[in-house]
């Protein structure tokens, strides 16, 4: 065989792994322009449902690249611009449209701060993503904020509640959730978590478990799952103020 050719093959299969993850990443990203469209058109609850298959897409692509040993810094450039238009701009415009349009300057007001805390978010990840602990993320992830926004859309579009009259139950939602992702608040990250490993038999009922609720009633159990962990940050944020006053003084 030609050396070049096989060179040339290497090259052509090196870029085409690289591309991969990055196409999780584009389809993440049209997800997220695709719940935009939808809000804009009125159909809210395809909207809300477009922000999690953006979020499953989402969570793939960074699996995709380290499976494969394709992480690149356009990558991580890339994944930050689509998770601002996914979990920061489509969630607020969602929310927007949805319930805050007669609320006149305080509904742009709400949605804007949520879209702000979402990129702040990402730029202090981006900054910090080489010095803090591994096992927490500091401030609500927006992925997880968007969930919490579409989430709420969702479950009341589908028990026939309008936006109008829930305006102001949105509106603190959604401020909420922007305060929530700017906070220094600890979050479990579940990159700890092995799935290489042998797990016992309860986890796997468990997840069997989780799936059984989800399937029964989709926007109901996703909305309570994520305003769950977004809770969890202030839980332990008490815990530890419990045990720091708790110490005796000179005790580490």
């Amino acid at each position: 065989m030609n050396p070049m050719n096989h060179r040339s093959k290497m090259d052509l299969r090196r870029r085409g792994i690289y591309l991969l993850p990055n196409l999780f990443t584009t389809a993440a990203l049209f997800a997220g322009f695709y719940a935009i469209v939808q809000a804009m058109n009125g159909r809210y609850e395809i909207a809300a449902v477009a922000v999690f298959i953006a979020m499953v897409l989402d969570g793939l692509d960074g699996r995709v690249a380290r499976m494969t040993h394709t992480q690149s810094e356009f990558g991580a450039e890339y994944d930050s611009l689509s998770d601002m238009v996914s979990f920061g701009v489509a969630p607020s415009i969602l929310m927007y449209e949805w319930a805050f349009r007669d609320l006149g300057k305080w509904g742009w007001f709400a949605a804007f701060i949520y879209c702000a805390g979402a990129a702040l978010r990402l730029a202090r990840f981006n900054t910090n993503i080489d010095v803090i602990d591994k096992r927490y993320f500091q401030g609500l992830p927006s992925p997880a904020a968007a969930a919490l926004v579409a989430g709420f859309v969702w479950v009341m579009s589908d028990n026939r509640f309008s936006g109008n009259d829930l305006r102001w139950y949105a509106a603190a939602l959604t401020v909420f959730a922007g305060l929530s992702m700017v906070s220094s608040l600890k979050y479990y990250s579940f990159k700890s978590i092995n799935m290489r490993k042998s797990v016992p038999f309860i986890v796997i009922f468990l997840f069997a478990l989780f799936f059984i609720l989800v399937s029964v009633d989709p926007p109901l159990h996703l909305f309570l799952l994520f305003f769950g962990y977004c809770l969890s940050g202030y839980v332990m944020a008490l815990l530890d103020l419990r045990k720091t006053r708790s110490t005796p003084p000179g005790q580490p």
